[in-house]
């Protein structure tokens, strides 16, 4: 099996990982399915599209460059409250299904299914059963016959074989049971469903597939987050242009950006931002919690949401980037998206100790504690060179999200021959399409 020295490195955590090393393409060619890729429809299911770039994102823009992709923003995984975050959310879900479907490339449509948010109503999934079918009837119709259901939610086991899908593929990137407001039980149940049903399941994080292997032994890998590489890689050269919005903080700039949630541990930078006063400390993405409590802290800065495609840049005008998880059994399952794009942009990262950062040490340092990451910035300040910046964007260059999805498909075709088929359900629901 061949593996790249950025994905195979140890978990330097005190502990060895059960984890194999990253799932990799095979040297040997594998015989594809008789159908080409563009007569081939993937039906996924997943969060917002219209949300930030996650993986699934990555993942599915690079399989629409082959195949039709019909992307069903799921909005049933948890039952909303009556808090005003929760009621502009419904008011926006109810907007997205007013517009039914949307192309948003050559290959890749998006739509909002209406659906009850009530998981742990065994009345309400199968509700949903009937009104998600009934919805996605005259969409599929227009497409290729031969499906494949790809989940990146866990609570889709009630719709298995509804569509009379060849393949089954559940991408796990998270411990959904841990998150805030998640029926534990109904999400483990469903979860555990999802993972003995599907053909591959594919854990991103080395707790992940320790946790959900023992639900399918043959066909659970592991494959971690990728990287749009050609992307990131430009903020590696001196002359590539900084962010203009934040050009004028004063350096050493202490840099973050993506999505601003509770489990970041902001309070931490604050303290780490009074005791060095002269840094700055640049946030940038949409807040999700409380940021009000840090107004009182003159040298850090909330810039907002960019677009994805500005990022280089404020890679170009960060010294040093941070991964600031508070440690729980959300977080310690994760496996951050902007740990290989910081490093594609040639910059040193100072990381909470989550086992998927401590993987690429020395290149990126753990840290707990105020003083730890003080000194741990420190130090990663004073390591920037050209050569240094080099060096680390190297470590991604193999990690391209096109190469990983290239061994996710050569995992899924080998899978075939480890599991007996499960029985779906065709009867008549989705007739092949006529020309």
């Amino acid at each position: 099996m061949l593996t790249s020295d950025a994905t195979t490195r140890s978990l330097n955590t005190g502990e060895k990982s059960s984890a194999p090393a990253p799932q990799e393409r095979s040297a040997i060619e594998i015989v594809r399915p008789a159908s080409p890729p563009q007569d081939q429809t993937i039906l996924c299911f997943a969060s917002n599209y219209f949300f930030d770039p996650t993986s699934k994102h990555h993942v599915m823009r690079e399989l629409a460059k082959t195949r039709h992709v019909l992307w069903v923003n799921w909005h049933a995984s948890r039952r909303p409250s009556l808090n005003r975050r929760d009621l502009r959310g419904i008011v926006h879900k109810l907007k997205q299904i007013g517009r039914g479907v949307t192309k948003v490339s050559d290959r890749l449509w998006v739509m909002t299914p209406f659906v009850l948010p009530l998981p742990s109503s065994r009345l309400a999934r199968r509700i949903n059963r009937f009104l998600v079918a009934l919805q996605l009837r005259w969409v599929l119709r227009r497409l290729p016959a031969q499906r494949q259901l790809w989940s990146f939610t866990p609570d889709v086991a009630d719709l298995l074989g509804k569509f009379g899908e060849k393949e089954r593929v559940y991408y796990c990137v998270d411990e959904f049971s841990a998150f805030p407001g998640y029926d534990v039980e109904t999400i483990r149940g469903l979860e555990k469903r999802m993972c003995e049903s599907s053909d591959l399941v594919i854990t991103t994080s080395g707790r992940l597939y320790e946790t959900k292997r023992p639900l399918n032994p043959e066909t659970t890998i592991y494959v971690p987050h990728g990287v749009l590489y050609e992307r990131f890689a430009q903020a590696a050269s001196p002359d590539y242009p900084e962010a203009d919005d934040i050009r004028h903080l004063p350096r050493p700039r202490v840099g973050f950006f993506g999505l601003l949630h509770e489990w970041w541990d902001l309070d931490l930078m604050a303290e780490i931002a009074k005791r060095k006063p002269e840094w700055s400390f640049v946030f940038v993405g949409q807040a999700d919690c409380d940021i009000s409590r840090f107004q009182d802290v003159p040298n850090m800065h909330f810039v907002g949401r960019r677009a994805h495609e500005d990022l280089p840049a404020y890679c170009r005008s960060f010294d040093v980037a941070v991964i600031p998880h508070k440690l729980n059994e959300l977080t310690r399952s994760m496996n951050p998206i902007k740990l290989l794009e910081y490093l594609a942009a040639g910059l040193p990262v100072v990381s909470s100790p989550l086992p998927e950062a401590a993987a690429y040490s020395p290149d990126v340092c753990c840290a707990q504690g105020v003083d730890e990451w003080v000194a741990a910035l420190t130090a990663a300040i004073g390591d920037r060179n050209i050569t240094s910046d080099r060096r680390r964007s190297r470590l991604a260059s193999g990690e391209d999200w096109s190469v990983r999805v290239a061994t996710i498909l050569d995992a899924l075709e080998e899978s075939q021959h480890k599991r007996l088929p499960v029985p779906v359900q065709t009867a008549n629901d989705f007739p092949p399409r006529t020309t």
